[in-house]
């Protein structure tokens, strides 16, 4: 499967980002599947290795570790629109893959404070999929990033446009 390419503009320079192909993104979600599964871990063992509360360890590593991502989504008889919050994100820092029904953008935000004691370094990550209501042409995706609010536009497959039929009295 070739890498398809889309525009993105942090505030008035475009940069280009590309589309991250589907089979790649999973190690991405290895890798904060298996973060989270650590934290959960350490808070049951903090927890006094009680049994029983492991939903609730792995949902509590979630909130601790991803932050959320609100989504909108739009469709018209053309295309579909979605827009995501991810303030503090720069274009290098995500990654979206986008397939023929569904979107997974995925981001990783390192920010380093030193103090005359200590050095902090605080991670932030997000993870969102969202399937999108009709099939769409990922090799036509256009994306832009200004003030936190990523927007991606993406027209829809010939197959999923909706076409009038009239139907004529016999």
């Amino acid at each position: 499967m070739p890498e398809q390419q889309a525009t993105m503009q942090v505030r008035k320079d475009p940069t280009t980002l590309t589309l991250t192909r589907p089979a790649d993104l999973l190690s991405h979600i290895e890798e904060v599947s298996n973060s989270i599964a650590r934290r959960a871990y350490e808070i049951f063992e903090n927890n006094g290795r009680t049994f029983g509360h492991d939903l609730e360890h792995w949902f509590q590593a979630e909130s601790e570790l991803l932050r959320p991502v609100h989504i909108d989504t739009a469709e018209s008889n053309e295309g579909v629109t979605v827009r995501a919050t991810v303030p503090g994100f720069k274009a290098d820092e995500l990654e979206v893959s986008l397939e023929e029904k569904r979107l997974t953008i995925t981001g990783k935000h390192e920010t380093k404070e030193e103090t005359k004691n200590e050095k902090t370094l605080r991670q932030e990550r997000i993870l969102r999929v969202v399937d999108l209501p009709a099939e769409v042409d990922s090799g036509k995706a256009v994306a832009t990033l200004k003030d936190g609010l990523l927007e991606l536009k993406v027209p829809k497959t010939s197959s999923a446009k909706n076409i009038p039929i009239r139907t004529k009295a016999a």
